[in-house]
């Protein structure tokens, strides 16, 4: 449970990407709401993530468990914060944000897993295509 830890602003709790890490080690469920696109290249390497995107939590979010702690995750923390909200909105208690996504955690050299094949080019993510490597 996540009773005394992280930092709460405005009733969400908010996660650095190391006690995320910790969280998860210690049985916290991540939800990466990020589209295929961006998650094929970096996952999170911990032991309990599922992909899912915003529109269907929002849909389906009976679905998530409330008896175990839940990180809600994306690249930067944006889409996840307003998912935190949603869910907090929807009776859960045991739910958390990451600060910062993929981009904190990534520059924090936490465990990922990568797919070179699946790497991503363009000066923003509405032009970002796969990479050619040649």
């Amino acid at each position: 449970m996540f009773v005394n830890k992280g930092n709460i602003i405005k009733s969400i709790i908010h996660f650095s990407p190391r006690e995320v890490l910790e969280e998860c080690k210690n049985g916290a469920l991540m939800v990466d709401l990020r589209r295929e696109n961006e998650y094929l290249y970096k996952q999170f390497d911990v032991p309990n993530v599922v992909y899912s995107r915003p529109e269907y939590v929002r849909e389906h979010y009976e679905d998530i468990p409330k008896d175990i702690p839940v990180i809600i995750a994306d690249n930067a923390g944006l889409r996840s914060r307003e998912i935190v909200e949603f869910l907090v909105g929807k009776g859960f208690t045991n739910v958390a944000n990451l600060v910062g996504g993929m981009f904190e955690w990534d520059r924090d050299g936490l465990p990922l897993k990568v797919n070179n094949n699946e790497m991503l080019s363009g000066s923003c993510l509405c032009v970002m295509r796969k990479k050619s490597i040649n």
